[in-house]
């Protein structure tokens, strides 16, 4: 009986250390209220709206009132001849943003991790972080300017060296893959090393005072001690990546997008909004919504049951 009642008491002791754990950090957690009041609204509340998937929508009965169609929407988009070209286009365009680009981050964190002159790195960081704040549509539209026939900066390096200066590289396909790699690159590098950077910082200094007591070069220290530091922060940031593989970036991709290159640009994002806001068909946007999102939340749980077992490093 004794027993019994011990294991009885068990929760309610967990349940009072917690409450004392959150009391005593309540500062902490304060701290942390916008952030869940945030995702309450803006991530939680909203997934109510994901029944649309499943009803015909009809504005006079609202979501609730109007009528069932079941998996319908589901069966419409994979027997659709655009879905397979709109499925390969997101992949690959989160392919070369996940793979692709992940070293570069990396590689600039542990560049800047060795700059010893201060002001020069301060300069430098700033000088990179700076993209990320600029608005795709200031992007794109620099993008158009030094892109342009005939009057745009790369046109007329090419006709002052020889060469055809009229050449629409926003129209061709073949240079749409390198225009969309490089703008995201040259955006994003910066300022996605700063958490590389956070990882580097937290590295034990004493580690590399043994390398090189013990002769190690500075690669070696790179390769055998920092690098196998920072990943378990590269392998989380990976498994967060890939909940996004089937979101290649709206803003970005619907900005680049032109009659040229629509065959390789139109994405499942583009696509969502080109039948859900203009064509009306809020229904069938928010089922192919929705396979984003699952498709994304199972390669989620699926590559971090796979980096437990095989690293032990894992987001649960």
């Amino acid at each position: 009986m004794s027993q019994g009642s011990s294991s009885l008491l068990k929760p309610d002791q967990t349940g009072r250390k917690l409450w004392k754990k959150v009391l005593e950090h309540r500062y902490l957690y304060f701290m942390l209220l916008p952030c869940i009041v945030f995702f309450i609204i803006f991530s939680y509340i909203p997934m109510g709206g994901l029944l649309l998937a499943f009803k015909d929508y009809k504005f006079n009965k609202g979501i609730l009132g109007s009528p069932w169609v079941g998996l319908e929407y589901f069966k419409t988009f994979f027997s659709s001849y655009q879905s397979g070209q709109l499925v390969k286009n997101t992949l690959i365009i989160s392919g070369m943003k996940l793979f692709l680009y992940l070293p570069f981050p990396i590689i600039l964190a542990l560049m800047f991790n060795e700059i010893r002159t201060r002001w020069f790195k301060n300069v430098s960081q700033s000088i990179l972080y700076l993209p990320h704040f600029i608005s795709w549509v200031v992007v794109v539209g620099l993008l158009q300017r030094v892109l342009a026939p005939d009057t745009g900066l790369l046109n007329q390096l090419i006709s002052g060296l020889g060469g055809d200066g009229s050449t629409y590289f926003m129209m061709e396909p073949k240079y749409f893959y390198q225009i969309m790699f490089g703008s995201h690159f040259w955006k994003s590098i910066g300022w996605d090393s700063i958490i590389y950077m956070a990882a580097i910082s937290g590295v034990n200094p004493d580690m590399y005072e043994a390398a090189k007591m013990d002769g190690a070069s500075k690669f070696r220290e790179i390769w055998n001690i920092t690098l196998p530091s920072i990943t378990p922060t590269v392998v989380i940031l990976f498994i967060l990546s890939l909940g996004n593989i089937l979101s290649a970036g709206f803003d970005q991709l619907y900005l680049l997008r032109t009659p040229g290159n629509m065959e390789l640009s139109d994405i499942l994002d583009t696509y969502i909004i080109r039948v859900g806001l203009q064509s009306g068909q809020y229904g069938y946007a928010t089922a192919v919504g929705m396979l984003q999102g699952v498709i994304g939340l199972v390669l989620v749980v699926l590559a971090n049951r796979i980096s437990r077992k095989v690293s032990e490093t894992s987001l649960w």
